[in-house]
């Protein structure tokens, strides 16, 4: 049974989804002013993972992520490169893809914008205005938080500490349009130095930020979904808004399970990641240097709860777990060309003990630190079996289609190597394996360290030479 660590209630509780076999999940997605940190594909990952879990086990995902295309910070970026928010946020958007498929993170079932949904905004709004739940001041709209019961309890904060605190965040003239320093916004008037407004019941206007996500969230998976997901950081404030104002207009639980990151810090030193400590990371920069795959395994196998350093022995760990992944697969995969064609009773029950130990650690709130345990575990008897003396092809074949399974969830592909053939070099590796047939030491040295000059790596296995380009 799987069980998930719900932030609401701070436990672990039963994962049972609405509908048996599917599970609706909503993961807020960033603010398109810029190209990606590592601390939004931390949640990327994390949530990706998670969803490949379900997948791997036999749920449909429903998965769906926004894109927030219109806020304070697209607005000021865009001013300051003399461009649209259109243009500045189009561009990142296509970033974004750019910068996460080499990450191996799947597309959402839905990638909806908040500028698509105005109206489907303002007519949400409107509810909550006709309902009592939210008022008109001077063009902006706020939502009463006193007004919703529980306020504040996924944050675990009180109303009165909630108060101090917004007191100090905002200025003067806002605190004069609210009732009460805890309302939010869920639609801002029109700034006369700002191009980018719509039509409203109040006035030429945009929406609040918290708004969007209820309203796409809602709209795309019903008034109540199973997961809801995103980092640490929006637990509150922009959570506990989107609880209050979605449960507000529709009266029904907004999600059953929320679902929340750790943080990324840069260096040994642990600093949270920030412009001003020069620390700012970036995705598109780090994969011009790292192997995608090496920063998606580093970042995958952390449990997604836990706390993550980016540093520079942490990715190297990664590229050497990595590449003995890797390796325990190709051993085997080569030795099934000398197979037999009977099955192998013990590695038939070597697969199935190892799958159960990978199920059980993600079944305890996705530990991908004792999957791992179970899938180096695993590599070890892949190793061991493409040394045997003789390997049953069946069982092997089976053993492997596991093995990638179990690291596709992490988000790490291991195909079939495509068989490569090249009658220059294939004369040379024979040429070699005669040389040391006659312990002609020196001459296959001499080939292989000429092979690998021309890019070409050569392995010595128990099913003979095998060779593969960089």
């Amino acid at each position: 049974m799987l069980r998930v660590f719900n932030t609401m209630t701070r436990e672990k509780e039963d994962f049972h989804p609405i509908t048996e076999g599917i599970v609706n999940m909503y993961v807020c997605g960033p603010t398109v002013y810029n190209y990606i940190h590592i601390g939004n594909a931390r949640s990327a990952i994390a949530f990706d993972t998670i969803r490949r879990y379900f997948e791997y086990t036999g749920y449909k995902v429903n998965y769906v992520s926004n894109f927030t295309d219109v806020d304070d910070k697209i607005i000021k970026a865009a001013k300051a490169e003399g461009i649209s928010e259109k243009e500045l946020s189009t561009r990142f958007e296509k970033a974004f893809h750019e910068d996460t498929a080499p990450l191996n993170i799947k597309d959402a079932t839905v990638r909806p914008l908040a500028t698509d949904h105005i109206q489907d905004i303002i007519e949400f709004v409107k509810d909550l205005v006709a309902k009592g739940f939210a008022y008109e001041s001077a063009g902006d709209v706020y939502f009463r938080a006193r007004k919703f019961p529980n306020y504040g309890h996924l944050a675990h904060q009180s109303l009165d500490d909630l108060e101090t605190g917004a007191s100090d965040r905002i200025d003067d003239g806002e605190l004069a349009r609210k009732e009460d320093p805890v309302d939010f916004a869920v639609w801002k008037g029109a700034d006369p130095e700002i191009a980018i407004t719509w039509d409203s019941p109040w006035g030429p206007g945009r929406p609040g930020w918290h708004i969007e996500c209820s309203v796409m969230a809602t709209k795309y998976l019903g008034n109540t979904i199973d997961i809801h997901g995103g980092g640490q950081d929006l637990a509150f404030p922009h959570h506990t808004n989107e609880i209050a104002q979605s449960e507000a207009h529709t009266g029904q639980t907004f999600a059953n399970y929320w679902l929340h990151n750790g943080f990324v810090t840069v260096g040994d030193d642990n600093e949270k990641m920030s412009k001003s400590l020069g620390n700012f990371v970036t995705v598109h920069d780090i994969i011009k240097e790292v192997d995608p795959q090496v920063l998606r395994l580093m970042m995958a196998t952390t449990q997604y709860r836990r706390p993550i350093a980016y540093t520079h022995t942490a990715l190297q760990d990664a590229e050497n777990i990595l590449k003995r992944l890797e390796t325990a697969y190709r051993n085997l995969e080569f030795r099934i060309k000398s197979g037999m064609e009977v099955n192998d009773v013990e590695l038939d029950q070597a697969v199935e003990t190892h799958k159960m130990a990978f199920i059980e650690a993600m079944d305890d709130d996705f530990n991908v630190a004792n999957a791992m345990s179970a899938i180096a575990d695993f590599a070890t008897v892949l190793n061991v079996t493409a040394e045997a003396t003789q390997v049953s092809a069946p069982s092997a074949q089976v053993a492997l289609q596991e093995f990638a399974a179990m690291l596709k969830v992490l988000g790490v592909e291991v195909a079939p190597t495509e068989v490569e053939s090249d009658a220059s070099i294939d004369e040379l590796i024979a040429e070699r394996d005669a040389a040391k047939a006659t312990k002609n030491y020196q001459r296959a040295d001499e080939i292989r360290e000429q092979l690998r000059t021309s890019g070409i790596v050569v392995e010595d296995t128990a099913a003979g030479t095998r060779w593969h380009r960089e």
